[in-house]
């Protein structure tokens, strides 16, 4: 069991309740801003986006009236969800009932509401939540009443800009989707918030990266938890580091925004890690490139990101089974290694308002 002087992980079980992954998305995912879309896919009137925040469906919609707006995507009549993919539309129509909304919300009509006395459309639009964009980047937030986006950020635009990445003149390049990973959202975090085993499981990135202790550098400020990472060798040969971006990034802002970039030329990628239930997650993540990124340049920094990415998929799966077999209650934290996955933890705990029990 662990001492006084060790760090205790969340009990394990928070990893398999349903239970507590409803108090989550209550607690976490229905009060904070998560990454949505790219401010393209909603740049002219009438472009709608698809997203999540947590497990709560969300469209965003280019209005009319050029307004950016965001709603949840589920029709008020039954629950049906509104639009399953990306679209254009003049309106936004229930493909059950026909109920019909327009792009700022309101229900326009319903068939048959003329023959119910009490029916007021007035009433029944679409529930609104917080939308914003930073660069070519669309946020979301549940809450129509959080801080700005841009309060939440913290210093982020300045970190990568002190990095030399050109948020604005990034253009998108491609989204990876992958199939949906065997685990509890957090293990997806976790993973991401420590590089103590990236020297053992990660061994391209270890020759691109100089992930020792002495370089490989962790902090928190606000809602952000940042690691940052020197090239090792100009990149280890095993991709070209050189160039106007000088450190890698790694970025995320709480809960489940990740944001990446690599020592080399401009580029970053972002993305949700959304939970699709206790042991279910999905995420993609949108890749941005700068001008200076070639295609040879390109496809080696893909390559190295497709391994990195197949080899954590391996991990998240296997600690999920392990923590999910039973066989313990709980596990331990470096204090200074793991660090960023205390701090996680801790906010987690401080959101959902119970702590794990003691031994």
């Amino acid at each position: 069991m662990a001492t006084s002087s060790q760090l205790r992980t969340l009990p394990y079980d928070w990893y398999v309740d349903p239970a507590v992954l409803r108090r989550e998305q209550e607690a976490l995912f229905a009060r904070s801003w998560q990454y949505a879309a790219r401010a393209e896919q909603v740049a002219e009137p009438g472009q709608l986006a698809t997203a999540w925040a947590g497990s709560l469906p969300v469209l965003v919609a280019r209005a009319r009236d050029g307004e950016l707006r965001g709603f949840r995507n589920v029709c008020r009549h039954r629950g049906h969800i509104l639009c399953a993919s990306d679209s254009r539309r003049e309106s936004i129509q229930c493909p059950y009932h026909a109920w019909t909304y327009g792009l700022n919300g309101a229900l326009r009509s319903a068939p048959r509401a003329d023959r119910e006395p009490c029916f007021d459309r007035s009433q029944l639009g679409l529930v609104p939540v917080a939308v914003d964009t930073w660069g070519p980047f669309v946020f979301v937030n549940p809450d129509c009443d959080a801080e700005p986006l841009i309060d939440a950020l913290g210093t982020l635009p300045e970190l990568l800009a002190e990095g030399g990445v050109e948020v604005e003149a990034l253009r998108f390049h491609a989204r990876a989707e992958g199939a949906e990973y065997a685990c509890n959202w957090k293990v997806c975090v976790e993973n991401f918030l420590e590089c103590y085993h990236c020297a053992v499981a990660h061994p391209s990135l270890a020759k691109a990266l100089d992930v020792s202790a002495d370089r490989y550098c962790l902090e928190v400020r606000g809602l952000l938890a940042t690691q940052l990472g020197p090239a090792r060798d100009g990149g280890g040969g095993v991709y070209d580091a050189a160039g106007s971006v000088e450190r890698g990034q790694f970025h995320l802002l709480f809960p489940n925004t990740v944001i990446n970039v690599m020592p080399g030329r401009q580029n970053l990628s972002i993305g949700p890690v959304v939970p699709r239930g206790s042991e279910r997650t999905y995420r993609f993540l949108d890749y941005f490139v700068g001008a200076d990124a070639d295609d040879e340049w390109l496809a080696d920094y893909l390559a190295l990101d497709d391994r990195v990415g197949a080899e954590d998929r391996v991990l998240v799966e296997n600690v999920q089974s392990g923590i999910g077999s039973g066989a313990l209650d709980h596990g331990v934290l470096l204090a200074e290694s793991e660090q960023l996955i205390a701090w996680f933890q801790g906010r987690v705990v401080d959101a959902l308002g119970s702590v794990p029990a003691g031994d």
